[in-house]
């Protein structure tokens, strides 16, 4: 029997897929999968994920090293959610954490089960150590810290985070005009630390950005600025 016959991929060709620790049955990460990624899961033993932001297939920990090597595969009774009991290698969430199900309800208070493995961005890709930071900077502002620089940016408002933004651009500019590559590559670390700071004030994940510049891809600058006007 087939497994991929056995699934219902929904209009876009994906399906939900949780992962689960093998060992103690604790939930790791929700993600999604479409034929391909279960295909290479079950070919390669190691769980194959669509990125719906990047629009591609990725393998868990293929830049971070915290692979997920299956151990069972179950699909529900409707055909439309994977659980796989997976051995997790490192962290499975992307703040470093063991779990993506770190913010536990008490009442009416959240409390959060455990610290981010900061040691962990280290071993990030490209992109997902935007996505990590990113994710890092949500848990600051939604967990606060009296020693959070982040959350002292969300604490002042708006108009601070935009003055740091500005700040940080024309230190860029400096940095660029001055022509020395180290201080180039730390300004612009910078800036993208902050404007990620104002992604999260208004809870724009940088999938919007990838989304935004897949679409201008191939455009001309002329083009791109007409297509806004339509």
């Amino acid at each position: 029997m087939n497994l991929l016959d056995q699934l219902k991929f929904d209009k876009d060709g994906l399906l939900p897929c949780i992962a689960q620790d093998a060992e103690n049955g604790e939930v790791l990460m929700l993600a999604y999968m479409n034929a391909e990624s279960v295909q290479n899961t079950l070919k390669t033993g190691k769980v194959h994920y669509y990125s719906r932001s990047r629009a591609k297939q990725w393998m868990k920990g293929e830049s971070s090293g915290n692979v997920q090597l299956v151990r069972e595969i179950r699909y529900d009774c409707d055909g439309d959610t994977l659980l796989i009991k997976v051995e997790q290698k490192g962290s499975a969430c992307h703040t470093g954490r063991r779990s993506c199900f770190f913010s536990r309800v008490d009442g009416n208070e959240i409390n959060i089960d455990s610290e981010p493995d900061t040691a962990t961005a280290a071993a990030y890709g490209e992109q997902d150590i935007l996505d990590a930071v990113y994710h890092v900077i949500q848990d600051r502002r939604r967990n606060p810290s009296e020693k959070s620089y982040v959350h002292s940016l969300f604490t002042k408002g708006l108009d601070k985070i935009l003055s740091k933004i500005g700040e940080e651009a024309t230190e860029t500019a400096v940095a660029g005009k001055g022509g020395i590559t180290d201080e180039i590559v730390y300004e612009v670390a910078d800036l993208f630390f902050h404007t990620l700071i104002l992604l999260g004030y208004y809870d724009l994940p940088p999938e919007r950005i990838y989304a935004e510049l897949r679409r201008r891809f191939g455009m001309s600058g002329i083009e791109e600025k007409e297509s806004r006007t339509k």
